[in-house]
């Protein structure tokens, strides 16, 4: 009878008593986590959402609730719609460039065998660059007279460029600044994924028949560096939609707003014209567009990702 029951196991109500310590381990273990993201992400979402539906002012003893009226204005201002159009054309530029140069830079550095630590620091340098050092060194780059850049094209017979203070050129300027400082970040990433890839595969692979670099890329590589980049489309979109150190140390959104984007739009508004309200209510769009855009990429990348 004893060993009857010692192989029937505990009883229910210990495995039931069981079951409720571990629930609440679980719920301690968890609280800390919990609370910070409560804190620090849930609540000053919901404050922001309040006050985007208000007209308060930096300063202002009190506010008063105008219901969507920043978002009225919204549509009918032209300083908020060229900043709308060029931060999705600044995402539409930089984005693809950044992934596609990460890419084959990634795959021509893993290509080798030597210095592969070497050109992996070269290429994060941009990432960890100093902003001030950065603006400084790209300013006297672009620079319309002095600058290596203008000179270079001045030995083509090509005239000299404003490429900061015109307004046909400052976005290009910038989608080019954007390309240079991610690219490291895009290269260091693939190169990771790159690392993981088995050997053997590409091995037979070539048993298979595929004899050609780019079909063992199109069958082996590609494939398995599904998860990769589906990490870095959105890594990389979400620092291009939230462009704002180049603009403000470069451009401060000029000239003629030609270079505003969201970001320092919705700076501009809460921090220059202190109109808190309206600053909110640029941050939720700029939040909506996050959200539609990570949702879009992962509901079309997901479908296509092998995951080992």
């Amino acid at each position: 009878m004893r060993d009857t029951a010692a192989l029937a196991g505990p009883a229910p109500a210990t495995r039931a008593s069981r079951a409720i310590g571990e629930a609440a381990a679980a719920w301690v273990l968890c609280a800390p986590a919990g609370l910070a993201l409560f804190a620090l992400l849930l609540c000053p979402t919901a404050a922001l959402l309040v006050l985007s539906f208000s007209d308060w002012e930096l300063g202002a003893p009190e506010l008063a609730w105008i219901g969507l009226g920043n978002y009225v204005e919204l549509t009918t201002d032209p300083v908020f719609r060229i900043a709308l159009r060029n931060t999705l054309i600044y995402v539409g530029v930089v984005m693809p460039a950044s992934i596609g140069l990460g890419l084959g830079v990634a795959l021509l550095v893993e290509g080798g065998s030597r210095l592969r630590a070497t050109f992996r620091a070269i290429y994060f340098l941009p990432v960890v660059s100093l902003l001030v050092a950065m603006a400084t060194a790209w300013q006297y780059l672009l620079h319309p007279t002095i600058g290596p850049v203008n000179r270079v094209l001045a030995l083509l017979g090509i005239s000299p460029i404003n490429w900061l203070g015109s307004s046909d050129w400052v976005m290009v300027s910038l989608c080019m600044i954007g390309v240079w400082e991610n690219l490291g970040f895009v290269v260091v990433l693939f190169m990771a994924g790159l690392t993981a890839i088995p050997r053997e595969l590409y091995a037979a692979a070539e048993l298979d028949g595929a004899r050609s670099a780019m079909d063992r890329f199109r069958l082996v590589t590609w494939p398995l560096l599904g998860p990769t980049t589906l990490f870095v489309v959105t890594i990389t979109a979400i620092r291009c939609l939230r462009v704002f150190d180049t603009v403000q140390a470069l451009t401060r959104g000029g000239p003629n707003n030609a270079s505003q984007v969201l970001l320092y739009a919705m700076y501009q508004e809460g921090f220059s014209y202190f109109r808190i309200g309206y600053s909110a209510a640029i941050t939720v769009v700029f939040l909506a567009i996050v959200l539609l855009l990570m949702l879009v990429q992962t509901r079309i990348l997901d479908r296509r990702v092998h995951y080992s």
